[in-house]
C-alpha cells in the first residue's frame, strides 16, 4: 500500500547533521524509517546517536549508497547548497531525492530537476513536507502521528493542508501522502502521483489539493479524465485571493481568469472530480465517496 516509499526504502539524509536534519531523522527514524546514513563530506566517519540508534556519516552520497544499498535521499541543506546537493544525488543515480529546502532559486531548480531526469532520478520537491507512507517510512517532515494505514492516496501542494486533509481523514488512513510543493518548478508534478496511484493496487481513492496559479491542475484534469478509473477528489486553496497579486507559494499568482480557483474547479469537475469548497467539505466529500466505493 505505497507509492514511492515503503518500510523497504533506505534513506541518506544530507545535511542530516545540521540543526534541522538533526530534530527531523529523529522524528523520521521515530516513524520507523529506515535511516541507513547522513552525507556531510566535513564529518564523514563519525557517528550520530539518535536516542540510542547510531547513524553513520558519509562523505557523500555514492559513498552512502555503495555502504548501505540507500535508495532514498531527504534533502536538508540551505538554498545555496541545494543545487550541488541534488546533483550529487542524481550523478549516484539515486532512484528518490526528496527536497525539502524552500527558497531555492528557480534557475537553480530547472537546472537541478533536469539533470535528475537526464540521471533517471526522481526529484519530490523542493520547497516541500516529503512523502510518508503511514506505517511504513517518512521522508521529510510530515508529522506521522495523524494518520494511519489506509485506502486514500493524497498528492498536494500544499504542506499545511496536507497535514488538515490526513488529520481530517485519519479515521480512514493512506496509502501514501505526497507533498509535491508549491514552487514554479518541481519535480514530480499532480499527474506524476495520479499515475502512480492508479496503478497502486492498494489505493481506492485519490484526493489531489492544488492552489491559484499556473496551469497544473487544469492539466492534471485532462490526466483524469483520460487515464484515471478510481474516484478522485479536489481542493483548490485560494478562492477567495485577489487577482494578479502572489501569493503564497511562488507560484500562486492569478492573472485575469487564467489560473483562478474557479477555472481550476471547473475543469475538474467537468472531468468527473468532486472538489470541495473548504478543507473539511473535502474531506466530507472524500467520506462519502469511500462509502460509494464500499456499498
Amino acid at each position: 500500500m505505497a507509492i514511492h516509499l515503503t518500510k523497504e526504502s533506505k534513506v541518506l539524509v544530507q545535511g542530516m547533521t545540521g540543526g534541522e536534519g538533526m530534530k527531523h531523522t529523529r522524528r523520521m527514524l521515530a516513524a520507523g524509517t529506515n535511516v541507513v546514513g547522513g552525507v556531510n563530506p566535513r564529518k564523514a566517519g563519525r557517528t550520530v546517536d539518535f536516542d540510542g540508534q547510531p547513524v553513520p556519516v558519509f562523505g557523500s552520497v555514492a559513498d552512502g549508497m555503495r555502504a548501505t544499498g540507500a535508495d532514498v535521499s531527504v534533502v536538508f541543506v540551505p538554498p545555496a547548497f541545494a543545487k550541488a546537493a541534488v546533483t550529487e544525488a542524481a550523478d549516484a543515480r539515486l532512484p528518490l531525492a526528496v527536497v525539502i529546502t524552500e527558497g531555492i532559486p528557480v534557475h537553480d531548480t530547472v537546472a537541478f530537476t533536469a539533470h535528475a531526469r537526464r540521471r533517471g532520478t526522481r526529484i519530490i520537491g523542493p520547497n516541500c513536507p516529503g512523502l510518508i507512507t503511514p506505517g511504513q517510512a517518512n521522508a521529510g517532515i510530515i508529522p506521522a502521528d495523524i494518520a494511519k494505514p489506509g485506502p486514500i492516496g493524497l498528492v498536494s501542494k500544499s504542506g499545511t493542508l496536507t497535514y488538515q486533509l490526513m488529520y481530517e481523514l485519519r479515521d480512514i488512513g493512506f496509502s501514501t501522502c505526497v507533498g509535491i510543493g508549491g514552487d514554479p518548478v518541481v519535480g514530480t508534478t499532480h499527474i506524476d502521483c495520479l499515475a502512480a496511484f492508479e496503478a497502486d493496487p492498494d489505493t481506492e481513492l485519490i484526493v489531489m489539493i492544488g492552489e491559484i496559479g499556473g496551469d497544473a491542475e487544469e492539466r492534471a484534469a485532462a490526466y483524469v479524465r483520460d487515464h484515471v478509473t478510481k474516484p478522485v477528489v479536489g481542493y483548490i486553496a485560494g478562492f477567495t485571493a485577489p487577482e494578479g497579486r502572489t501569493m503564497g507559494h511562488a507560484g500562486a499568482i492569478v492573472s485575469g481568469s487564467t489560473g483562478t480557483a474557479r477555472a481550476k474547479q471547473e475543469a475538474l469537475e467537468a472531468a468527473g472530480v468532486r472538489v470541495g469548497r473548504t478543507p473539511t467539505e473535502t474531506a466530507a466529500l472524500v467520506l462519502d465517496a469511500v462509502r460509494r466505493e464500499r456499498s
